[in-house]
Order: structure tokens, then C-alpha cells, then sequence
């Protein structure tokens, strides 16, 4: 489970960690009046679950209410990569003197944890991580020992951070142990001015096998962001910043259509594992989906059937366009099928006659047709 950064820094100042002073607004005068009680230039900060919010416009400064209240008109409703920012956390403006990165996640591959700290903050950590390796800090670390004082300051000696910054690096990690999180994240982590190290940012997502331990009700806020739509519904999707829509059956073979789309040209929109056993209703309820994402410019069907056969895989196509009726006409779909009845999916296809419906035979065609359309060729 994602938090919004405003639950994030509320485990945070539990555990010790300092934040800006600030409160969340689902109007433009609760905006207003909560800058008035802060009496301090305001940062208006939309809370979508979701990066790329400074890029897209979501993070607004205001100098008093009247400002406040303005940008948080501008702010609330925004659409951001899918998320519609419902509420803004209005917060006292804080110039860092310093910017920092910080995280503590479950290493899956290595059965353990990993901490990864820079000092270099405020920008995305994969761009970092390919701009300048080096500056990125990993350490794994050992579950029974954990991170203690000395750990922590070894992380920020490593790293270029001062020392003070070591408490707040243990305290990050108490909050990924005591509240039972995957991942605890901060970027950036400021030094400011008068050298008080500060989250100005959060990100923590919690273990939802854990939630019997803990009052995380209020948390299992559901929206109408794509996301939450297709949990609802019980896919496995993830939103993505590209323009090829892509679904397909198992992990393995969705993460290569994801390659296979990229080496074509394209950006894919989304991950969608529409799992080993789709039924037909899976297989439409994955294409109202990402027809519904308005950066998606064509979608990529990548099927191999095994457990889900092939013409399951084609009647949900043909209900799904069948139920989006004019929705469904604007942009085109590839189809690769192979495996389980494969034959029999692909004739159930062209019977059909839909004319968003393309059939490719080969996966790397298939992805190449999906590029060039979605580029407008």
C-alpha cells in the first residue's frame, strides 16, 4: 500500500523525523486558511500517489492566503499521470541549504535489506543512478542487526552527508521496521540554512500482509485513479509515462512486450499481467482499463497461451470493444496470439471484423505495428 506524502510524514514525526509544518486541504479556502494559521510563505503540494508532480505542475509556491488559496485552485483537480490530486498539503516553505536522497526498501533478489543514500537530492533516483553512479550509496543490510547508530553514520560518511544527518538516517530505518514497510523513501532530505536536517518529502509503502498488526484503515483510501480501478478489479497494473498500452498474460512475458516495445521506439503506457488463468471478463476488464488512460495512443495484446487459452483471450477483446462501443474506435489494437487455441482466438478476431483490431503473428511485429502507430504512422 502507497502512502500520499502527507500520511507519510505523519509515521515520520512519530518516529522523530523532522518536517515542515503543514495540513492537508480539499478546497482552495481550506488552503487559504490554513496558510493563514502557518503566517509563513506556503508550498501547495498535490497529493497523488505518484512522482513527477514538480515536473507536471502539482507543486506550487504561494507567499501568503489569497496566493494560497489561488494555487490550490489551480492545484486541486489536477489530472498527474492518471491521478487526479483530490486534496493539497499546504506546508511552510523551507529553502534548503543542502539536498539529499534517502531510502531504506526490502531487497527482494538478496532475501534482505538495502539502503540507498546521496548526497545529491531533489531529482529522480534513476536519473541519478545513470547520470552519475557513483554518487548513488548502496548498502545492504543485515535484518537481525538492522541500522544502528554506527551503521547510520558510516551510510552518512559514505554518502558526503553531514553527521547529523546520521539520527535521522536510524530513525528512517525505525519507521521501515515499526510500521512494517517495503520501502521508506526520502528526496529530498534537506540541511537547511540553519543545519536542520528535514524530510521536505516522503514516500512509504507499507506490507499489506502486515496490515493485522496495525490501524492502517484510514490509509486504504481508494480513488478513482487507474490504479485503484484496476485493483478493484483484481489486475496487476502499473502506470507508466508512454504512449503503447500493453497487456499480457505472466509477469515474465509482460516485462519482456515492455522491452520488445521500447527496442521498437516506443515508451509503454502501463504494465498489465492479466495472469495465467484470464477468463474473457479478465481480458475486458484489462482493456477498459487502459483505454481509459488517455496517453495511451495503441495498445499491444502479447498473449501465449497456456493455461489461458488463446480464444478466451479473443472473446474478451470482442466484449470489451463490444461494451466501449465508440470509445473503443479511436485507437488501434495488436493482437499477437500464440499458444493454446490459438488458431481458434485469431479466427474469432477476423470474424469479428473490429476495425481497431490488427493481428501480428510474431511478438517483435507486433511491437514494431504498435510503435509506428502510436507515433501517428
Amino acid at each position: 500500500m502507497d502512502l500520499y506524502e502527507y500520511q507519510a510524514k505523519e509515521l515520520f514525526g512519530r518516529h522523530g523525523i523532522p518536517v515542515p509544518a503543514g495540513r492537508i486541504a480539499a478546497t482552495p479556502a481550506e488552503a487559504r486558511a490554513i496558510a493563514a494559521e502557518l503566517d509563513t510563505p506556503v508550498v501547495i503540494k498535490a497529493q497523488v500517489k505518484t512522482g513527477g508532480r514538480g515536473k507536471a505542475g502539482g507543486i506550487r509556491p504561494a507567499a501568503g492566503p489569497v496566493a494560497a488559496e489561488a494555487e490550490a485552485d489551480r492545484v486541486l483537480g489536477m489530472d498527474i499521470k492518471g491521478h487526479i490530486a483530490r486534496r493539497v498539503l499546504v506546508e511552510a516553505a523551507t529553502v534548503p541549504f543542502e539536498e539529499y536522497y534517502a531510502a531504506f526498501l526490502v531487497d527482494r533478489a538478496e532475501g534482505g535489506f538495502l539502503a540507498m543514500v546521496s548526497g545529491q537530492g531533489g531529482m529522480e533516483i534513476e536519473e541519478l543512478a545513470a547520470t552519475d553512479p557513483d554518487a548513488l550509496v548502496k548498502l545492504p543490510i543485515d535484518p537481525v542487526t538492522g541500522v544502528d547508530a554506527d551503521v547510520a553514520r558510516l551510510l552518512a560518511e559514505k554518502a558526503g552527508l553531514p553527521g547529523q544527518a546520521a539520527e535521522v538516517l536510524e530513525r528512517l530505518w525505525r519507521v521501515l521496521v515499526a510500521e512494517d514497510a517495503l520501502l521508506v523513501e526520502v528526496n529530498p532530505l534537506i540541511c537547511t540554512t540553519d543545519q536542520r536536517i528535514m524530510a521536505l518529502d516522503g514516500k512509504v509503502t507499507l506490507d499489506d500482509n502486515a496490515a493485522f498488526r496495525h490501524a492502517w484503515e484510514g490509509y486504504a483510501e481508494r480513488t478513482d485513479s487507474l490504479e485503484d480501478r484496476a485493483r478493484a478489479k483484481g489486475l496487476n497494473y502499473v502506470k507508466l509515462d508512454g504512449t503503447v498500452g500493453v497487456i499480457g498474460n505472466g509477469a515474465g512475458l509482460v516485462m519482456s512486450t515492455l522491452d520488445v516495445v521500447a527496442g521498437a521506439g516506443a515508451d509503454p503506457a502501463n504494465f498489465l499481467d492479466i495472469g495465467g488463468g484470464a477468463s474473457a471478463q479478465v481480458m475486458a476488464d484489462g482493456l477498459e482499463i487502459i483505454l481509459a488512460d488517455p496517453d495511451v495512443r495503441s495498445v499491444l495484446v502479447n498473449v501465449f497461451g497456456g493455461i489461458t487459452a488463446c480464444d478466451a483471450v479473443a472473446n474478451g477483446i470482442v466484449t470489451a470493444l463490444g461494451l466501449l462501443g465508440e470509445r473503443g474506435l479511436g485507437r488501434p489494437i495488436v493482437v499477437r496470439l500464440d499458444g493454446n487455441n490459438a488458431e481458434v482466438g485469431r479466427r474469432i478476431l477476423s470474424d469479428a471484423r473490429h476495425p481497431a483490431v490488427r493481428q501480428v503473428s510474431t511478438m517483435d511485429g507486433a511491437a514494431e505495428m504498435a510503435a509506428r502507430l502510436a507515433a501517428g504512422a
